[in-house]
Order: structure tokens, then C-alpha cells, then sequence
């Protein structure tokens, strides 16, 4: 007899040995079958619906059990989650958006560290996402990969480079996913596919096992769609030492950022200061300041980088000029990082990210060190500003997205506008939640708030506290309707304007501003009124407010020179050169000599070669 039967006679013969060998084969069964649950639970969760495309890599890590009581449940059971596609996996490439990056370099032997977090707090992690090529795209098109259909509005796309983990969480493929934000890369595409994004202080979460782009602004970010699961992330990843702090909060509104925007601000601004009115205390009354004036103000650093300006335009070209900074350092550091590699594997690239590749590898600039004290006076300011417990209020994005497969690009007064939204928190490494707040146009809008560097759980509280304040008030701004009109009174109208004249001359602009809305209430068919009530705003940097003014003179009277000059130069301060032009040749059109009309002429023409 050989040994197997002999040890199969024994085996009969012991009916205890049976039992156990029953009860560890039930047990084998019973843990196949879970697994199997799991796997296809996991499935249902993650499954996107055709054409999506935001994953790029398909696999599943598991959390490790839940610990036994009396130990702490796991902040984050049963959560699926996603990771774009330049976190380290390991056993796995990660593709930096590009399969030459993927065909080069060899598996990771180790998680990075923020995927280890996550999962041993019980979340699961499902795949890796699409991504721009090396994290340098802004609109989230991909020329391997595809690029990823926005759910939020399907014509146009998703914004980069996280594209694939927004559209992940917005098609509720997954409940959160986790990114990096460098210039923008996590919040543009949670601002155009509708959902919240956390842009985290730069190295408060660890960045070990990612890929870097620019290692000091590159920092951990991640998405969701609903707030407690966007606070609970936090909660994981967060240090303890980035706790909230205690105090009346304060909002600091930006308004020049807000006169960028063609949105009224009854869709912004005003929800969010009533949202503030309506909450239960805790907040001081809101501020608002001209935050490209206070940046001039407060960053000296910054003067070698600003360009010629006028003293209405200074707060414009302080914005402009350290979003230059941004872009100079994210140049030199990408460079410093990969230029060998690029310049020995010569990938191939998509058009936009090319462009920016060949900029960052060619980049020569030997004033280096002035980058860094440019971030380090910022970082300073902004904390000055906000001291502990103030949160600045600015718009995420300048405005919609590109339409998919176009072949139109970004424009420079786009980008302008955008990298000066997005370089106020990159630059100065601070935080930064992105909070959607419906649509204008058919497309998703957002808001952004900014606290200090390192109050990062202070600022998921406050969103947590007033999101569904500000979705309540999304609906009734929905709702609102014009005030009635006043009777006219043609005497009393004229005395007040001449009270905001001289108000003006007084350089009272905000008194000016009170005597002129007094006059269009008693008689709005006075192209005059608006007219001056323009020059006003324009001193104050309320450059929407002077544009819709200019708007209803030019209504009024076809023929006003100064309404075409003052609304010419509020375009031109929001960075609409082309329209700004039309503007100034309106005018020259009527007055041939005019000189304001013809410097103005001139300059915008260098900006639009």
C-alpha cells in the first residue's frame, strides 16, 4: 500500500481528524465565497458606463480586516476609491499619463504612502485614473489614453490633469479619489466636472511614491462628491497637528478675482454671503479687499516680475506676475527632475503638454533663487491676511471649458485668468477647497476658499459646516427677480449727480458711486449717469460693475465715447483684449484723435500678437 492510501486508512479511522478537516474546508469555502461577494460588490461599485474612460489601469486592493472591539472602526469602510495614474502601486507601473514613461521605468516595490493611508483605514482601492501626459495639461485630453467624458457636461472636457479621477467620482464610479495638485491639476477638473475637490497645504500629507512634476508645489489632493466623505479623507490623511482652530470664522472675499468672471455675482458672491447671513453664528461679518493690489502691496519680491502697469492696472499685473513665478519655478523643478529622461527617451507628447515639456527643458533662467523668496514672502502675506481663522473667497476657474474634439486652444486671456486664480494657493503652498455651485450656461460653476498654510482641518470643517447652507441658496438665487422700478424724478436726479461729481474729484468713489445710484433710481434713461458711475467703479477695480454700466449707456446712447472708453478699459483689466480693442475702435471711430483710445489701441495690439 502506498503512502497516500495508507495516510487516506488513518484519516478514515479518526473521526475527529474528519471534523476538522470538514470544519477548515467550510471555513476555505466560506472565505472564497466572501471574496468572491467582494469582488463582485467591488465590480458594481466600479464598473463605469460606456465611454466613460477614466480608468486607465483596472485592479483591486483590499483594506486589511477590520480590527476586532474595542478597537476603532475605520474611518473609511466600504469606500471605493481611485488614484490617478502617477501614485506608486506596488508590482505596478505607474504610466505619468504616458506609455513611453510606462515602457521605461520598472514596477514599484513599495504603495506610495497616502494609498497605504486610505487603504488601512478600510477604503478599497479600484484602479488608477487617466491622467494629462507628466501631470503639464489643463484640459484632461490624453493622447494615449483618450480622453475621459465629463458626466457634468459631456460636450466639453474635463479639465487636467487629475481628468480621470473627476470623472471617476462624478459618475459615481467611486466615492472619493485621490490626485496631485501642482498648478491646478486636481481643482480645474473638479471645478468643470461639478464636484468637491481638497487641495491639501504642500507637505502636510506625504508625497512619497508619487511622481513629482514640480516637487515645491506639487502636494496630495483628492475629490468627491459628498462633503462628510471629503472632510472624512481629511480626517485620515490629515496630521493631527492640522487641526481646526478655534475663533469666528471670517470670509475675505476677492473681489478683483470676481471681476474676472462673466458670471453675475448673484450666482457667486451673493450666495455665499448669504449663506454666511443664514448660519447660525460663528462668522464675522464678511471682508472684501483687491487682492492683485494687496499681493503688489505685500510682496516685494515680486516688482522684478510685474510688467509696466498704470496704477488702475497694478493690482492686475501683480496677479499676472506671480502666476508667472508659479510657472517659472514648476519650469525649473520639472526640469531639474526629468530633463535626462526626456531628453533621452524623446516621448512622444501630446501638442499642449509638448509645448510646456520643451519650455520647462529649455528653461535657462539663472535668477533662480528670487523664485523661492517670491514663495516664501506669499506664503508670509497670506498668512497675514488671514491670520487663523480667515478663509479667502476667489473663483476656482475664469470660466467654461474647451468643447471636446475641438480644435481650438486655450486663449491667452483664458490662461492668464486661470493661472492667476490657481497660483494663490500653489504658490504659496496654502489649502484650498473647491465647492461647486451649480450651473451658468449649461455648464458646471465653483467657488473656492483658501485658508492659511497648515489649517487644512479648519477648512473641511468650514465646507462641511456651510455646504448645505450654500446648495439652499444656489436654489433660491435661481429663483430671484428684478427689484421694481422707481418713478423718475429729472430735477432731484441731476442734483445728485452733481453731488457724485464732486464726490469724484474728492476721490470719494464709494460716496460717488451712493450719488450716482441715487440718480439712475430716479432716472434710468440717463447714459450720463451710468457713464460716470463706470469711471467710479473702475478706481474702486470693480471692473464687472463698470463694464454692465458702460453696457446700459452704450443702450442708451450709441455715441458715447467715454462709455466705449471706460468699458474698453474694464475689458481690458479682466484680460478681454479682443473685445477691449473693439472698444477703443468704437471710440476712434467716433473721435479719430482721441489719444486715450489710440495708446490703448497700440498696447492691446502688442498683447494680441
Amino acid at each position: 500500500m502506498d503512502s497516500s492510501a495508507r495516510s487516506g486508512a488513518t484519516g478514515s479511522s479518526n473521526p475527529r481528524a474528519w471534523i476538522v478537516a470538514g470544519v477548515a474546508v467550510a471555513g476555505v469555502i466560506v472565505l472564497a465565497e466572501v471574496a468572491r461577494r467582494r469582488r463582485r460588490w467591488l465590480r458594481g461599485k466600479s464598473s463605469p458606463p460606456p465611454y466613460s474612460g477614466a480608468f486607465c489601469d483596472r485592479l483591486e486592493l483590499a483594506p486589511p480586516p477590520q480590527p476586532p472591539p474595542p478597537a476603532a472602526r475605520q474611518q473609511l469602510l466600504d469606500l471605493a476609491f481611485a488614484v490617478s495614474d502617477n501614485f506608486d502601486i506596488e508590482g505596478h507601473v505607474a504610466g505619468f499619463g504616458n506609455p513611453d514613461w510606462k515602457r521605461t521605468h520598472k514596477a514599484a516595490s513599495h504603495t506610495a504612502v497616502a494609498v497605504k493611508v486610505l487603504l488601512k483605514q478600510g477604503a478599497t482601492c479600484v484602479g488608477r485614473t487617466v491622467m494629462d501626459e507628466l501631470g503639464f495639461g489643463v484640459t484632461g485630453e490624453n493622447l494615449h489614453c483618450g480622453t475621459p467624458i465629463n458626466p457634468a457636461s459631456p460636450s466639453v472636457l474635463p479639465g487636467g490633469s487629475c481628468s480621470g479621477a473627476a470623472v471617476a467620482v462624478s459618475a459615481q464610479l467611486v466615492e472619493f479619489a485621490l490626485g496631485t495638485d501642482t498648478t491646478g491639476d486636481l481643482r480645474i477638473p473638479a471645478s468643470f466636472c461639478g464636484v468637491l475637490g481638497f487641495r491639501s497645504s504642500h507637505g502636510v500629507v506625504s508625497t512619497l511614491g508619487t511622481l513629482p512634476n514640480s516637487h515645491s508645489l506639487d502636494t496630495i489632493g483628492w475629490l468627491a462628491r459628498d462633503p462628510h466623505i471629503l472632510s472624512r479623507v481629511g480626517d485620515a490623511l490629515l496630521p493631527v497637528a492640522a487641526c481646526g482652530l478655534k475663533g469666528k470664522r471670517q470670509l475675505v472675499f476677492a473681489d478683483d478675482c470676481f471681476e474676472l468672471l462673466k458670471i453675475p455675482n448673484q450666482k457667486t458672491v451673493d450666495v455665499i454671503e448669504n449663506a454666511v447671513h443664514t448660519l447660525p453664528g460663528g462668522y464675522q461679518p464678511p471682508k472684501h479687499i483687491n487682492i492683485g493690489q494687496y499681493i503688489s502691496s505685500n510682496v516685494p519680491s515680486l516688482k522684478e516680475f510685474c510688467e509696466p502697469s498704470t496704477k488702475l492696472q497694478e493690482g492686475k499685473s501683480a496677479l499676472k506676475a506671480l502666476c508667472t513665478v508659479m510657472l517659472l519655478l514648476q519650469r525649473y523643478e520639472f526640469k531639474s527632475n526629468h530633463e535626462d529622461w526626456v531628453n533621452t527617451v524623446k516621448p512622444k507628447l501630446g501638442l499642449e503638454v509638448s509645448t510646456r515639456v520643451l519650455q520647462a527643458v529649455n528653461f535657462t533662467d539663472d535668477n533662480i533663487k528670487s523664485l523661492y523668496i517670491v514663495r516664501t514672502e506669499w506664503r508670509a502675506a497670506l498668512k497675514n491676511l488671514l491670520k487663523d481663522t480667515g478663509i479667502l473667497v476667489l473663483p476656482t476657474m475664469a470660466g467654461h471649458p474647451l468643447k471636446r474634439n475641438s480644435k481650438q486652444r486655450l486663449s491667452s486671456e483664458f490662461e492668464d485668468k486661470m493661472y492667476a486664480f490657481v497660483s494663490i494657493a500653489a504658490l504659496s503652498g496654502c489649502c484650498q477647497a473647491t465647492v461647486p455651485l451649480g450651473n451658468h450656461n449649461d455648464h458646471p460653476i465653483s467657488i473656492s476658499f483658501v485658508a492659511a498654510h497648515g489649517s487644512d482641518k479648519f477648512l473641511l470643517r468650514a465646507i462641511l459646516d456651510m455646504y448645505s447652507t450654500i446648495q439652499e441658496q444656489i436654489v433660491l438665487a435661481s429663483k430671484l427677480t428684478l427689484p421694481p422700478v422707481i418713478d423718475r424724478d429729472v430735477d432731484a436726479s441731476e442734483l445728485l449727480k452733481e453731488k457724485g461729481n464732486n464726490s469724484f474729484k474728492r476721490k470719494q468713489w464709494s460716496k460717488a458711486i451712493e450719488f450716482y445710484s441715487g440718480a439712475i433710481k430716479l432716472n434710468e434713461t440717463n447714459a450720463t449717469y451710468y457713464c460716470n458711475r463706470a469711471a467710479a467703479y473702475l478706481e474702486l477695480g470693480r471692473f464687472k460693475q463698470a463694464e454692465a454700466d458702460c453696457d446700459q449707456a452704450l443702450l442708451l446712447d450709441k455715441k458715447n465715447v467715454k462709455a466705449y472708453l471706460r468699458r474698453g478699459t474694464a475689458k481690458e483689466s479682466c484680460m478681454n483684449y479682443q473685445e477691449a480693442l473693439q472698444d477703443f475702435r468704437h471710440a476712434l471711430a467716433l473721435e479719430p484723435q482721441n489719444k486715450t483710445a489710440l495708446a490703448a489701441e497700440r498696447r492691446l495690439q502688442k498683447h494680441l500678437r
